[in-house]
């Protein structure tokens, strides 16, 4: 799976022609070709044949940031600079929404794109009948090689690559090394991550009551299988039940943010399929971040919310991550799956990644293929399933049983805690009693916590091998 919809070196970019260019990006577009795409693209392409010409290097259109769900116009790897385009082509003026737009993909690609940490990035954005007449070209304050983004229009856009070239000084870079580079936050993004929740705790963020207790114990039973795993190099699941409102979401989070240790090689991560909750949960947790800025006089505004994209993800970027390199593994050794119950089955799994990504030969669930994710770490791993009770299993959704038969299947290996309840009808896990019967090394021996007015379960003590 290629992260851009095209790409090629400048001077084979010049070389091609316009419709071969078109046809590919069409290609790789996973939606229906609307004629202002179209358009755009061509007007893209015509205006960049005009000003690359006095340079070498590569071009990539629709080009992925890693797990971020959001595509950059164009990627230009000029010598020692990687320029970030933004096209609002026929626009007259810049709007504010599309400046914060190319400075977010820069923040991104400098906080999370492996070969881009220690890289000079220019983010321009390009309005292209707009009156500008010079650009202003600077630094942050940080020293962190990332430039404020650059106005520019059609005609200045040849004089800005140029201003920008000469204005720093580093490396050239190795588009081939550069395209390789995975999904990893920088060291300062971890530390942010770990300041998030600085001054909370579980108890904190929740009622203070008995169930606040018991969300701290199951966070603290789901770390111990975490720590366990790491010391004698193991590979474990583990299903964490409750019934909505049960705070399954909060353990997951606080797992996650526990869990980061930049001078151990330790990241976690929180997975969920539910675009809106992870667009809620971001937006929370930055918003938390500005205010304590606020009230110690910083301005945190842009960095806040790159911070909490580090450990709040779409479950579907982290599967599409997965897909370019089949053998690396994630940087995170801890996953948290949200509602991992709605996971997809084998076939809705395998038609999405015939439709939409080209495999056409794909033959795993959604639930396999996650864990063989984690699966490729040569050493240990942790996954965690967030499973919600009493609720109706859709249509081309996995439930429950097919992450226990995937184990069975593909990695009879794994380590496997489970709850008590797990084989509850409300669970919709008929099947599971069957294969847990035949485990050969099934330990009897169970703890797990009840709630009165809501109900976790985590088995801290009883695993399969």
């Amino acid at each position: 799976m290629r992260r851009a919809y095209y790409s090629d070196t400048i001077s084979d970019f010049q070389k091609r022609n316009n419709d071969e260019i078109l046809g590919k990006l069409a290609q790789g577009n996973d939606f229906s070709l609307e004629q202002t795409q179209r358009n755009a693209w061509l007007e893209e392409i015509r205006i960049l044949k005009q000003v690359l010409q006095p340079y070498n290097g590569s071009i990539y259109f629709e080009y992925s940031i890693p797990r971020m769900g959001r595509r950059i116009d164009v990627v230009l790897i000029i010598s020692s600079v990687i320029f970030v385009l933004e096209f609002k082509v026929g626009e007259k003026e810049f709007p504010t929404y599309a400046i914060d737009q190319v400075w977010d993909y820069a923040l991104d690609l400098k906080n999370f794109h492996e070969t881009s940490h220690h890289s000079f990035i220019a983010p321009i954005l390009i309005a292209t009948n707009a009156k500008v007449n010079s650009a202003v070209i600077s630094t942050t304050l940080h020293n962190d090689k990332l430039l404020i983004p650059i106005k520019s229009n059609e005609g200045l856009l040849s004089q800005v690559l140029a201003d920008v070239l000469n204005f720093v000084d580093g490396d050239e870079i190795n588009s081939t090394l550069w395209e390789s580079g995975r999904y990893q936050p920088t060291p300062n993004i971890i530390e942010a991550a770990m300041a998030l929740y600085s001054g909370h705790s579980v108890q904190e963020i929740s009622r203070s009551d008995a169930s606040a207790i018991n969300l701290s114990q199951t966070s603290d039973a789901v770390s111990e299988i975490i720590q366990f795993s790491k010391e004698n190099s193991a590979k474990s699941i583990c299903f964490v039940t409750g019934v909505p409102g049960a705070g399954k979401t909060l353990v997951g989070l606080n797992i996650a943010t526990k869990h980061i240790d930049k001078d151990n090689d330790l990241y976690s991560v929180f997975l969920s399929g539910n675009g809106p909750l992870v667009d809620i949960l971001r937006e929370a947790l930055a918003r938390d971040k500005v205010q304590r800025g606020k009230e110690r006089g910083q301005k945190v505004k842009k960095e806040a919310m790159s911070e909490v994209k580090m450990f709040i993800q779409n479950v579907h970027n982290f599967r599409d991550e997965g897909l370019i390199d089949m053998k690396k593994p994630p940087i995170e050794h801890v996953a948290l799956f949200d509602e991992a119950q709605r996971a997809w089955d084998l076939q809705q799994t395998a038609n999405f990644m015939h439709r939409k990504r080209g495999h056409s030969n794909f033959h795993a669930s959604e639930p396999e293929f996650l864990i063989s994710c984690l699966d490729r770490h040569p050493d240990w791993a942790v996954v965690v399933c967030l499973v919600g009770g009493g609720q109706e299993i859709n249509t081309g959704e996995a439930g429950i049983s097919e992450w226990i038969e995937a184990l069975e299947r593909s990695f009879p290996d794994w380590h496997m805690y489970i709850s008590s309840r797990l084989t509850d009808s409300e669970y919709g896990t008929e099947k599971v009693s069957e294969i847990i019967k035949g485990h050969k090394k099934l330990h009897s021996k169970m703890s797990y916590i009840s709630l009165s007015q809501c109900v976790l379960f985590v088995q801290s003590m009883c695993h399969f091998w």
